[in-house]
């Protein structure tokens, strides 16, 4: 029995039917498919005109599964990194920079949530979350330890 032939759409929208991807990734992912005659630009412009593939809805994506773990320059890495306009990255960080300090205290807290006793556990608290692309002011805010919200009673 021949082995069923996927076509390229049926192939990008089982893709996008699985989480939302950029246009650079899917369009690399397709290219190991396409066969001689297949456009593939053309097939990305056709999904996009039908709202299938959107760049807005993939980044707010990648940044819903990344806010809790990462800090602003690590996500704007990655967005950029999968093709994301510097336009939408410059909206993106202003959205982003108003909860990356909460954000670093709750990363903070689930590895540490103990004020570092000395220098030596401060630089290693500091560079764990350097590591996950948090500023130096949020990473300040955050070693610091608590805040008003998490003072216990």
């Amino acid at each position: 029995m021949a082995k069923l032939q996927i076509s390229l759409k049926g192939r990008a929208l089982r893709y996008l039917s699985a989480r939302e991807h950029s246009r650079m990734e899917l369009a690399r992912k397709l290219s190991r498919y396409a066969q001689e005659g297949d456009d593939i630009e053309a097939l990305l412009d056709t999904l996009e005109a039908a709202k299938l593939l959107s760049q807005t809805r993939f980044s707010e994506s990648l940044i819903h599964r990344r806010a809790h773990r990462y800090g602003n320059s690590r996500i704007l890495s990655e967005l950029q990194s999968h093709g994301i306009d510097a336009e939408s990255l410059t909206d993106i960080k202003a959205d982003l920079a108003s909860g990356e300090v909460a954000r670093a205290r709750e990363v903070w807290r689930k590895k540490f949530n103990q004020v570092p006793a000395n220098a030596e556990e401060r630089v290693k608290q500091m560079r764990f979350l350097l590591q996950r692309g948090f500023s130096h002011r949020a990473i300040q805010a955050a070693v610091k330890g608590g805040d008003e919200d998490t003072e216990d009673s």
